[in-house]
């Protein structure tokens, strides 16, 4: 039997390019040998494009980047079905049956790299081009999702020239949420740009600090709850993960450093809670999955309110971590499917989609 052709993609002109790597080299070390021939594809954060052809282990510590390869490009030109790889005068056709974006954020998940896999014609892992910018904008998954009945925290929307007349805003904003509030960049991930407001002052400096990161911030009420999470996998049809997870982080709130880069956080798996409510959250996630129109994957992140009077959406990350540590794959292995098996299931409904 021939191997299917997969082309896996990481780093990437984003914030998180570092998660990106080490994601990237877990789903190598994983991904089933015996049925896919994998191409790896590297995107430096310069936005160079290149073939890598080492050792799976120089891709977390970045050596890839200063390896001689040749530059990759997607053609899109559906008789190539593939990529084209450069080197000098001389043009290689690579042809690929299905790309496995491992990128996370900017430039990875948020559409733009999937309207090139569509004009190419090739079958890709993860959300569409629409369901992928409509995650990634914060205040459109609200505007989506409360639409559909989801509960979702109070929030607000700042932009660059909103700041001209920030004491009317913050006015606004104080009357309808309330502090403290956190600050998100409505397009970035992995709690970059995100801050938490105790007052109008901290208010100001939250809001150009996530304003650095993207051209509108969200702003949202303090929910006081438990942060669980569900992980879904599917088409039409998705499924949310039987094991929900929980995250305490030991700092104030979970910030990329906890996340990725310390040990500043507890994972829970299962969470904490009751068969019924996991059982809602579950249902809840795939209710979401579906109103926004993801496909394949994401993770459905939820806050638990610790006066027992419901459940908040938090947001739908299209795009997962895929880390040693990260939640997704974990929930889907205490759901008895095994990392492998994942990498497996997620190709092949590509394929299907297709």
């Amino acid at each position: 039997m021939n191997k299917i052709k997969v082309a896996v993609l990481f780093g990437g002109v984003s914030s998180e390019h570092e998660v990106s790597v080490v994601s990237a080299t877990s789903v190598l070390r994983n991904i089933p040998k015996d049925r896919y021939d994998v191409t790896m594809i590297g995107i430096t954060k310069d936005g160079r494009w290149m073939e890598y052809t080492g050792a799976i282990d120089s891709i977390a510590s970045m050596k890839w980047e200063t390896e001689k390869a040749r530059t990759a490009v997607i053609s899109p030109d559906r008789s190539h079905h593939g990529l084209l790889l450069l080197d000098g005068n001389s043009v290689e056709l690579r042809p690929i049956d299905v790309f496995f974006p491992v990128l996370h954020g900017k430039n990875g998940e948020d559409g733009t790299l999937q309207g090139l896999f569509e004009l190419a014609g090739i079958p890709y892992v993860g959300c569409d081009v629409l369901s992928s910018a409509d995650c990634m904008d914060k205040a459109v998954t609200h505007t989506i999702l409360e639409a559909a009945g989801i509960p979702m925290a109070k929030w607000d929307c700042v932009t660059a020239s909103d700041m001209e007349h920030f004491e009317d805003i913050a006015g606004r904003m104080e009357e309808k949420l309330g502090y403290p509030m956190f600050v998100k960049p409505a397009n970035a991930g992995s709690s970059v740009g995100v801050s938490k407001a105790k007052n109008r002052q901290q208010l100001k400096e939250a809001c150009y600090v996530a304003l650095n990161e993207d051209r509108k911030a969200i702003v949202e009420e303090f929910i006081n709850g438990r942060e669980v999470e569900n992980a879904v996998l599917g088409n039409e049809n998705p499924t949310a993960s039987l094991v929900c997870g929980e995250i305490t982080p030991k700092v104030e709130f979970y910030t990329y450093e906890a996340k990725y880069q310390d040990d500043s956080t507890e994972l829970h798996l299962p969470a904490e809670i009751s068969p019924e409510l996991n059982e809602e959250i579950r249902r809840t996630a795939e209710k979401a999955y579906k109103a926004i129109g993801c496909m394949g994957l994401s993770r459905v992140d939820f806050f638990v309110k610790r006066d027992g009077s419901g459940i908040i959406l938090n947001e739908i990350n299209t795009l997962p971590g895929f880390t040693s540590i990260s939640m997704y794959p974990k929930l889907w292995e205490a759901s008895g499917v095994s990392y492998p098996e994942l990498l497996d299931r997620l190709i092949q409904l590509a394929l299907e989609r297709k």
